[in-house]
């Protein structure tokens, strides 16, 4: 495919979906419709399922903070001075235009296996830093693109992932749930060898894809062809003590103070735990990232700026949740004329449509179309997990593959779905049609890639029945 066959096809793929996707909170009102409307076919009263939504719209409130926790102490840590200097240290690497958004599609991909957030934000400043120098010409709307592949193709397969670590923590998981699948450690999802093979398989894909879909040195439309303003962000310190109070805003010993009691408890709970049981508490995961984000900005006055400037991206996940907490409850909780609910329907179907062999691909290909009508980053498993997992169940699925199958296929509609993009393209200072195209590209060649291994990569594991404490 030429260089500009794609650019056709990247400003065809964006005009469209700018015209026609509306904002993604549409899409969970229009998934509590369908599930209204399913429950309703079923039998189950108006009241009944007004019941259940309501009872079910708080249930995921520890959650929901959790998770816009995650997104908060990521941003906080990418934007800090000492990540700054980082970042452009790191800049200077690349030796051509291709090599930078291969560079910057690798770099994407490792910190998503760490941290979504950071990845998100990291990568796209990394982008603007090479962009700023003048030896080299790298194509803006490549780069962003490679700069979205950790968010696009891998970072629900990492620490961050919200249905591994929501699947860990039995304090987090609704009861319903909790009775299907039990507690699955990380040693049953992410860290399953078969789930870091999908891992390394999608890096080395998408790296060579970002590779050779970058268009040439003469093809290139650099940041300053496009008009956009790469300067270097201002880390000027803050202005003098105007007045008293400016003292306590702007001394580092309150932050050392706080860092410190917070390095007492992080240390009392690694050294109890192992590595991987200590990081599979997701509190443990915010603390941590929070305390070493407060530690990186070093200043009350810096830290509390950058916890501003993080909490406006995190309203879509405030108000999506809710909705898929009542979404869950009505599909779980609600029984029709036969006195079965419809996820248990749902669950039937999926069996009867399915076999040991083909339920790992058959809810790979399901998760990914819901995906695009749902971009929760991972909320949208409360939706799908009680009829999945309990078919899981009654074929004989590993049930952590399982949680891989929904980890993989999740992140699949991403590549093209504008939601998690904004706030890439909020530092990268483009629209969602300046890299869609690169991003769908990936998006083609990554579904076949990764519905085939999840098929045959289940064939190697041996189901166990779930664990309920």
């Amino acid at each position: 495919m030429s260089s500009g066959a794609m650019e056709r096809i990247a400003g065809a793929v964006t005009r469209w979906a700018e015209r026609w996707f509306p904002d993604a909170y549409i899409f969970a009102v229009i998934a509590l419709v369908m599930v209204v409307a399913g429950a309703l076919f079923t039998g189950a009263s108006p009241q009944s399922i007004g019941m259940a939504f309501g009872e079910g719209f708080w249930s995921l409130i520890p959650f929901t903070m959790q998770m816009v926790i995650v997104a908060i102490s990521g941003y906080v840590v990418a934007s800090s001075p000492p990540a700054q200097f980082l970042i452009n240290w790191l800049a200077r690497a690349p030796r051509s235009g291709r090599g930078a958004v291969a560079y910057i599609a690798l770099f994407s991909i490792a910190l998503s296996l760490l941290n979504w957030a950071i990845s998100l934000i990291m990568s796209g400043l990394l982008a603007r830093a090479i962009a700023r120098r003048m030896d080299i010409r790298m194509d803006y709307r490549a780069a962003g693109g490679a700069a979205y592949l950790g968010m696009g193709a891998t970072w629900a397969l990492g620490l961050s992932s919200s249905a591994a670590q929501l699947q860990a923590n039995a304090a987090s998981l609704p009861k319903n749930l909790l009775d299907i699948t039990g507690v699955i450690p990380f040693s049953e999802t992410i860290f399953l060898p078969q789930s870091m093979a999908i891992a390394a398989v999608l890096t080395v894909v998408s790296v060579t894809i970002a590779y050779f879909s970058a268009p040439r040195d003469i093809y290139a439309r650099t940041a300053h062809d496009m008009g956009i303003n790469i300067t270097e962000p201002d880390n000027a310190r803050e202005s003098t003590l105007a007045r008293p109070g400016d003292w306590f805003e702007q001394t580092p010993w309150l932050t050392l103070f706080v860092v410190g009691l917070g390095a007492i408890w992080l240390f009392n709970e690694f050294s109890q735990k192992s590595v991987i049981l200590a990081i599979s508490n997701l509190n443990t995961y915010n603390f941590l990232f929070l305390t070493l984000g407060m530690l990186m900005m070093w200043r009350p006055q810096r830290f509390l700026a950058a916890i501003s400037k993080a909490v406006p991206s995190t309203a879509g996940v405030l108000i999506q949740f809710p909705l898929y907490g009542g979404i869950a409850y009505i599909l779980t909780r609600t029984a029709g004329m036969d006195g079965h609910s419809l996820a248990d329907r749902l669950s039937h179907f999926f069996v009867s449509v399915s076999s040991q062999s083909t339920l790992p691909a058959l809810m790979g290909l399901y998760s990914a179309v819901l995906g695009f009508f749902v971009p929760s980053g991972g909320g949208k498993w409360i939706i799908e997990a009680p009829y999945v997992m309990q078919a899981a169940n009654d074929l004989q699925v590993h049930l952590g593959w399982a949680v891989t199958v929904y980890n993989a296929a999740e992140a699949l509609p991403n590549l093209v779905n504008p939601f998690w993009m904004l706030p890439l393209l909020g530092v990268l200072g483009i629209r969602a049609r300046d890299i869609v195209g690169f991003t769908f590209v990936q998006l083609v060649v990554h579904t076949p890639v990764v519905l085939v291994m999840l098929w045959w990569l289940a064939r190697t594991l041996v189901y166990q029945a779930p664990v309920v404490p």
